[in-house]
C-alpha cells in the first residue's frame, strides 16, 4: 500500500478546490447562490431598453412687439454666447419667432443632470441684464428624458353624444390626481379635450361704432382677473385681522359687466360690444379621435379622445407601474361606465417590458440547454450535468451583483449575458475535461480520489486565469465609449466581466465537489487482466 503525501496545490484553482472538496457548506453555498439570483431575477427593476441621462435645459424670453429679426439680435445670439461659456454644453439650437425667443442647450451624454440644469439657471441669472428693456423674465425649463417618455398611455372617451366638451377632461382630470399619487409615478400629463374658459367675442363694428380698439379691451379684462392679496393686521388686543377681496370674475355676467372706456361722461361695459359666455378653450386645436376594434375586426366610429400619460422615475419597475396604473383604472372602471365614458390602454411598456424579459430568459434557459446537450455528445453525461450546474450559478452571481449596483433588466443586460455563455463554461469545461484525464491515465491510478481532484484543477489554474483575464480586457474598451451608444451599450462591460469572474470560482469551487461525487474512476487492473 502505497503512502503518498497528500498534493499542496500552488494556484487559486487549486486551493480553492481543496478548501471546498469535502466542505458540508458547499452545498449550502450553491443552493444560496441560486436562491439570491432568483431573487434578483425578480425584484430587479424591468424595463424594455436601459434609461440614459440625457441633459439639456430650454430658455424661453418673451419681448411682446418684436419681430423676429429683433428677436434674433437682441435675444436669441446674446443668449447662445453665454450659454456656449458653459462646460459640457455640446450643442446649442436657437429659434427667433415674432415676440419670443427660444434657445435649447444639450449636453454631452452623460453629463449630471442637476448639474448640468444648476449651471444654465445661474448663467442665466447672472447676465440676465444682456436682455433688453421690456423682456420678460426667462423661462428656463430643463429636459429629463427619464419622466419625458411615458411608458403608459390611457385614450378615454365618451358614448354619449350630449356630453359637453369640458365633461370628459374634467372626469379624466380627477383620475389624473390619483394616478399621480402612485408610488414612482414621475409625471401625468393630459393630452386632447378642452378646459373650461371664458370665451369674449367682439363684434368690431360696435368696436369702432365707440371709438374703442382691441388693445382697450384686453387691458380691462387682465385689470380685474388677479386676486387681492389678504391684508394682514393686528389689533390693540393682539388679534388678527385678515381683510381680503376674492376674484371680481366669477361668472360670465360679472365679465360682461366689466367698464372698458368712458363716453360723454358715460361708462362703456363690455357686454356692449362683446358677447361673453362660460364654454371651452375654443383656441385649442389639438384633437384627436379613436376608433375601437371589438375584437372582431369592426372599428368604431371615430370619437373624440383625451389621453391621459404617465411617466415612472429613473431606475423603477415598469412592469409593477403599469400594474398599478391598471389597478387604479380599475377602481374606476364601473364610475365611468355609467357616464358613459370607456378607456382603452393604448401603451403599456410595462407589459412590452416583461414580455421583453421573459422571451430573452426563456432564449437564456435554451441555450443552457443546448450547450448541455452537446456536452453529453463529446464529455459524457455526468460531465454534462456538472459544467450544466455551474451556468445558472455563474448568471445568479452576475445578476445579485446587478441588483447590488441599482441596474435594471432590459433587454442589454440580458443580451451581455447571452453574449457571456458560451465563455462562462468555458473554464467548468477545462476543469471537468483535465479531471476526466486523470481519472482514466493509468499512471494516476495510485493516486487518492481527493488528490486527483485537486490536482487537475491545480494544473489548469494559471492558464485559465490568464485567458479569462485576456477576454475581459477585451470588454474594457467599450466601458469607455462615450455619447448615446456608449450609455446604450452600458450593461456589456458592466456584467460580461463579472460573469466571467464568477466563471472562474464557481468552476474551481463546484466542478472538483460534483465530480468527485458523480464519476466513477474506471479500474484499470480489471481491463488489463482481461
Amino acid at each position: 500500500m502505497n503512502h503518498t503525501k497528500p498534493y499542496e496545490p500552488k494556484d487559486i484553482a487549486g486551493k480553492l478546490a481543496k478548501a471546498f472538496l469535502r466542505n458540508p457548506l458547499t452545498v449550502v453555498l450553491g443552493i444560496f447562490l441560486l436562491v439570491i439570483g432568483y431573487l434578483s431575477l425578480i425584484i430587479m427593476p424591468r424595463e424594455e431598453n436601459p434609461q440614459m441621462v440625457v441633459s439639456g435645459s430650454t430658455v424661453i424670453v418673451a419681448l411682446p412687439g418684436a419681430s423676429a429679426e429683433e428677436i434674433q439680435k437682441v435675444i436669441v445670439k446674446p443668449l447662445e454666447r453665454k450659454l456656449k461659456e458653459i462646460k459640457g454644453v455640446e450643442h446649442i439650437y436657437g429659434m427667433a419667432m415674432d415676440n419670443v425667443g427660444i434657445v435649447n442647450a444639450a449636453f454631452f451624454i452623460g453629463e449630471e443632470k442637476a448639474d448640468s440644469n444648476l449651471k444654465v439657471y445661474d448663467k442665466i441669472m447672472q447676465n440676465s441684464d444682456i436682455f433688453p428693456k421690456g423682456a420678460m423674465n426667462p423661462i428656463i425649463k430643463p429636459l429629463d428624458i427619464d419622466i419625458d417618455i411615458p411608458i403608459v398611455s390611457i385614450a378615454f372617451f365618451s358614448n354619449d353624444k350630449n356630453m359637453s366638451n369640458t365633461e370628459l377632461y374634467d372626469k379624466v382630470k380627477d383620475i389624473q390626481h390619483q394616478i399621480n399619487g402612485l408610488d414612482n409615478v414621475a409625471v401625468t400629463e393630459i393630452k386632447g379635450g378642452n378646459k373650461h374658459q371664458f370665451n369674449i367675442e367682439v363684434d368690431l363694428h360696435k368696436l369702432s361704432g365707440y371709438n374703442l380698439s382691441m388693445g382697450q379691451i384686453v387691458q380691462a379684462v387682465q385689470a380685474l382677473s388677479y386676486d387681492v392679496p389678504a391684508v394682514k393686521n393686528r389689533t390693540r388686543d393682539n388679534q388678527i385681522v385678515m381683510v381680503g377681496v376674492k376674484n371680481a370674475i366669477e361668472s360670465s355676467k360679472d365679465i360682461g359687466n366689466i367698464i372698458v372706456a368712458e363716453y360723454m361722461g358715460s361708462p362703456i361695459y363690455l357686454n356692449q360690444v362683446a358677447k361673453v359666455e362660460k364654454s371651452y378653450d375654443i383656441q385649442n386645436f389639438k384633437s384627436v379621435s379613436i376608433s375601437v376594434n371589438d375584437g372582431e375586426g369592426n372599428f368604431s366610429p371615430l370619437q373624440e379622445q383625451v389621453t391621459l400619460t404617465v411617466s415612472k422615475l429613473q431606475g423603477t419597475n415598469a412592469v409593477v407601474i403599469a400594474n398599478e396604473v391598471k389597478d387604479e383604472l380599475q377602481l374606476y372602471k364601473s364610475a365611468l361606465a355609467k357616464d358613459g365614458i370607456s378607456y382603452v390602454i393604448t401603451r403599456n411598456d410595462g407589459e412590452r417590458a416583461n414580455e421583453a424579459v421573459n422571451e430573452l430568459v426563456f432564449h437564456l434557459v435554451l441555450s443552457i440547454v443546448i450547450i448541455a446537450i452537446l456536452l453529453v455528445l463529446v464529455l459524457g453525461w455526468r460531465e454534462s450535468l456538472i459544467v450544466t450546474f455551474t451556468v445558472p450559478a455563474i448568471l445568479a452571481i452576475t445578476l445579485f451583483v446587478a441588483y447590488l449596483t441599482d441596474q435594471t433588466i432590459n433587454r442589454i443586460t440580458l443580451f451581455a449575458f447571452l453574449l457571456s455563455l458560451g465563455l462562462l463554461v468555458d473554464a467548468a469545461i477545462i476543469v471537468i475535461e483535465n479531471i476526466h484525464r486523470h481519472y482514466h491515465s493509468i499512471e494516476s491510478d495510485h493516486e487518492d480520489v481527493d488528490d486527483l481532484m485537486i490536482k487537475a484543477t491545480d494544473e489548469i489554474g494559471p492558464p485559465t486565469n490568464i485567458a479569462t483575464l485576456a477576454i475581459i480586457m477585451t470588454m474594457v474598451p467599450m466601458a469607455f465609449v462615450g455619447q448615446m451608444m456608449g450609455q446604450f451599450m452600458q450593461p456589456i462591460p458592466a456584467n460580461v466581466p463579472v460573469a466571467l469572474i464568477a466563471s472562474l470560482f464557481v468552476a474551481y469551487i463546484f466542478t472538483p465537489y460534483l465530480a468527485v461525487r458523480m464519476l466513477k474512476k474506471p479500474d484499470h487492473h480489471n481491463k488489463g487482466g482481461k
